[in-house]
């Protein structure tokens, strides 16, 4: 079945380029002037991944973003003309898949697309050698029922971006190793590059202050990668690895 993509961005320039580009690739595509007109258009016709500019007229792709983010966990990757951290972290925060400043590569975009709704296609757990064993996965006091894409931890929810959920979801079911970052970048974000190393630091992070007052905890095996532990039976646990 054809994946469906939109794109925001007043740039026709920009829009025509991605549409190209990604049509090549057999993908159907709409593109929108505005983000508002692209929300729109959403709430009427989903579809399987969004490309949103962050300056646009109108609501800028923040609010368009915290918008979709209320209807639906389609992936997203935001495009801006500003490198600011601030602007890369909100981006995060708010749920986007990934990020990119202009100018980037559009092959680049284009190969960063196919792997998420790749991703999307077979979620964390089934793209690892371990069996599927049902709807929820358990770990410590965190729950996380993968039907409803839904987490709680001591009995009582709490939000996960989709970067976070998936993320979670890969460590609880590999939770009896350490798992390379490497891995995580191929599993999760679909192939390492300079940007995806600090989407999953930074997700890393993120998750870690969610579940600090959880019994399960995110350590970092220095040089290697990560490993979801539980601090009832690691008591004596550095506390560096939070850093």
């Amino acid at each position: 079945m054809e994946k469906i993509i939109y794109i925001a961005d007043d740039d026709n320039n920009i829009r025509n380029l991605l549409k190209s580009f990604l049509e090549r690739e057999q993908f159907i595509v709409m593109g929108f002037p505005t983000g508002d007109e692209l929300l729109d258009r959403f709430k009427d016709s989903p579809c399987d991944l969004v490309i949103l500019d962050v300056m646009m007229p109108g609501h800028d792709g923040f609010f368009i973003l915290k918008e979709l983010r209320k209807l639906s966990n389609v992936p997203i990757i935001m495009l801006t003309a500003k490198d600011s951290d601030a602007d890369y972290i909100q981006g995060l925060d708010l749920g986007s898949d990934d990020y990119f400043t202009k100018p980037f590569s559009p092959i680049k975009l284009v190969t960063k697309a196919k792997s998420i709704l790749k991703r999307q296609e077979d979620l964390t757990g089934k793209s690892s050698d371990k069996p599927d064993n049902g709807e929820e996965l358990v770990f410590a006091d965190i729950v996380i029922n993968r039907k409803t894409k839904e987490a709680t931890k001591m009995g009582k929810p709490f939000p996960l971006t989709p970067n976070e959920y998936q993320l979670l979801t890969y460590l609880i079911i590999n939770s009896d190793r350490a798992v390379p970052r490497a891995e995580l970048l191929d599993k999760i974000w679909g192939y390492e590059t300079q940007v995806e190393t600090r989407v999953a630091d930074d997700t890393v992070k993120r998750l870690r202050k969610k579940i600090q007052d959880s019994s399960a905890k995110i350590a970092t095996v220095w040089g290697y990668g990560f490993r979801l532990v539980d601090k009832n039976f690691t008591p004596d646990m550095d506390d560096q690895d939070e850093e």
